[in-house]
């Protein structure tokens, strides 16, 4: 595999701006939240696609583990179940959720719990077979962006906009400890406004390391204008252990992080055009930047670790191989 002959592959259009991205964990599909108000599933071999009319701006997507149900978590604040294999768009199960938006869902290491984090500033724990609500943990006092299952299953991290990370203890329920991602968030004394917070967050393979995207070196918050960012916390001790940046005058945000299976970390950005950056452990910089057609505003990496789905403001998602052309 060379990450540095990565190229656009398969290149497919939905009718209006993409936000999300999402493997089916068979890879064979990729689901997209649009601005249609509609979650697209396109299939990756040949683009044939259906739509699951959503009625909201859709950010969150989770498939389950046994691949057969998509849970979609809505601006309206709404979780929707669906059946993720079917031709028809009908949801299975509809729950109003949240007060405001929903930001981001995660299941549980054995698949059974799902968490969803929004503007509400409550983290929810539901059953994920039958939307029954198991918990509630509140404490954050801003906007809830993001949320991650520790691999053993008996933790949960979370990360609002004002940079805290919160560790739970998922047994008792309440808040271990907190610390600041102090470079991924900033009040702009210009424009009176906070800009920030996680927009990618996940734990390494043994759970040492928490990895967390979002932007920094903030210059206009009303703007956006700002370097995106990975940082790695070691789990332990919450400190910071590297701020992986970009080369280059690249602007915007570092939307979502995803760790390689060869160990590699890959985000993207949704300034400057749109890139997808790539760097390997320890090293600030990227070894890789390709550049994108149109801003990225997410990606996922497919289940084999060959493929990254990169969703654009251009209405286009892009299916990357990362590796060179084959003839």
């Amino acid at each position: 595999m060379d990450i540095t002959k990565t190229h656009i592959e398969k290149d497919y259009k939905a009718g209006q701006p993409l936000l999300s991205s999402c493997f089916s964990r068979s890879g064979e599909y990729v689901f997209v939240g649009s601005e249609d108000y509609k979650v697209w599933r396109f299939q990756v071999s040949d683009g044939a696609k259906v739509e699951f009319d959503t009625d909201a701006w859709v950010r969150a997507l989770c498939i389950s583990h046994d691949d057969k149900t998509l849970i979609t978590g809505g601006y309206d604040g709404r979780l929707i179940w669906w059946n993720a294999k079917s031709e028809t768009s009908a949801p299975t199960q509809t729950i109003n959720a949240h007060d405001g938006w929903i930001r981001t869902l995660a299941l549980n290491p054995d698949g059974k719990t799902l968490a969803s984090v929004g503007n509400d500033k409550v983290v929810k724990l539901w059953d994920s077979t039958n939307g029954n609500l198991k918990q509630e943990l509140k404490g954050h006092e801003s906007y809830v962006y993001n949320v991650v299952f520790h691999p053993d299953g008996k933790s949960l991290v979370t990360g609002d906009l004002y940079g805290n990370i919160f560790d739970w203890d998922l047994t008792t329920g309440e808040k271990k400890r907190s610390w600041v991602a102090e470079s991924l968030t900033k009040y702009d004394k210009t424009f009176r406004a906070q800009i920030g917070g996680f927009r990618g967050m996940i734990f390494n393979e043994d759970g040492t390391q928490l990895i967390c995207s979002g932007i920094t070196n903030v210059s206009n918050a009303f703007a956006g204008i700002g370097n995106p960012s990975v940082v790695i916390f070691d789990y332990t001790n919450g400190e910071q252990i590297i701020e992986h940046l970009s080369k280059g005058p690249l602007k915007g945000v570092a939307w979502n992080v995803a760790l390689h299976p060869e160990k590699f970390i890959i985000s993207s950005t949704g300034g400057s055009g749109g890139y997808l950056l790539f760097w390997k452990p320890g090293e600030k910089e990227p070894f890789h930047q390709l550049k994108m057609p149109s801003d990225v505003r997410d990606f996922a990496l497919s289940p084999t670790g060959t493929h990254v789905a990169a969703v654009h403001s251009n209405s286009h998602l892009s299916i990357c191989k990362l590796d060179e052309k084959t003839t």
